[in-house]
């Protein structure tokens, strides 16, 4: 019998530099036992203050992130980071450098720096790495639907740290806090093998875990919860605080619909693959429901889901 987690923990993280910011936009929810309970705070440092205390009381934690755990490996390589642990250190010295609008390097863009010439073009997949272009493979999502229906599915670039649904800020500002948790204990896959009964992080994306919705609206999030619950056992046991928290607001319906999926697919994290792309200790990979089927479809067909293929 496979061993599971016991607590599960999505969070829906926010790069916001005001306290109240952070306090307001980041919520995590919390599975425990088939309970869930959904809450918000928390600056980062008290996340993870918060994350290394539960993991003392109840190790059989597995936590997941919905930021970038790192950048594309030709990136990693100029400044010289051997891995990405290597590199939330060289982020923690040098990420708000790269965040200031005086910033000298622009590849770092969004408002008010346009997207530059050498991310544009034949050039776009060197601002992404070899997992955001896969995401796109997993989700299973034709190409025209993506581009006509389910607008805002595509992976962004981890270098755009201004604009619409922008990662770059909130991954510079959680890098330094994974390096925290991995210090204290925590195994952050795919650059730790994961081991049963011991603290878990993942990276995930939060639009594979809720598929296409509007979720900025919130009657659509309604809609969404209100077909779950009525499809889902697992949702219809949700406490009516819950839901209306998620009802209430997008960073909240992220958090408990990846909850959600995470605790459903709980039996798997102790036994996730390693990514085949070769570049996985740089570039890092993003957890799916079904990352490990997808990574052993990889292996059969050999496909790597690098950028190059």
């Amino acid at each position: 019998m496979k061993q599971a987690p016991t607590t599960i923990i999505a969070i829906d993280w926010s790069g916001r530099v005001d306290t109240a910011g952070q306090r307001r936009h980041i919520v995590a929810a919390v599975w425990r036992e088939g309970r869930v309970r959904v809450e918000s705070g928390r600056t980062r440092d008290e996340i993870a203050d918060w994350l290394i205390a539960l993991a003392k009381k109840d190790p059989a934690l597995v936590v997941g992130f919905d930021f970038c755990f790192s950048f594309p490996a030709w990136f990693l390589q100029e400044v010289g980071a051997r891995d990405a642990p290597d590199f939330w250190r060289i982020v923690t010295e040098r990420g708000e450098q790269w965040l200031s609008r005086e910033s000298e390097d622009r590849r770092f863009w969004g408002k008010p720096h346009k997207r530059p010439a050498e991310f544009s073009g034949e050039q776009l997949h060197r601002m992404l790495r070899a997992t955001d272009i896969d995401c796109k493979l997993i989700a299973h999502i034709p190409e025209e639907e993506r581009a006509l229906r389910v607008k805002g599915i595509t992976p962004k670039s981890v270098f755009q740290i201004g604009g619409s649904g922008s990662v770059g800020t909130a991954s510079l500002r959680g890098m330094p806090m994974l390096l925290r948790l991995r210090e204290a204990g925590f195994h952050v896959w795919p650059f730790d093998v994961p081991v049963a009964g011991q603290p878990l992080v993942v990276e995930m994306y939060s639009r594979l875990n809720t598929g296409p919705v509007h979720k900025s609206n919130p009657a659509a999030r309604a809609a969404y919860l209100k077909r779950k619950r009525a499809e889902d056992p697992a949702y219809a046991a949700l406490s009516s605080h819950a839901i209306s928290k998620a009802k209430a607001g997008e960073d909240a319906f992220d958090a408990l619909i990846s909850t959600m999926v995470m605790a459903a697919h709980r039996d798997s994290f102790y036994s996730i693959p390693k990514p085949r792309d070769p570049k996985y200790r740089l570039e890092g990979w993003t957890w799916a429901a079904d990352a490990a089927s997808a990574i052993q479809e990889g292996r059969k067909s050999g496909r790597s889901g690098s950028a190059g293929d």
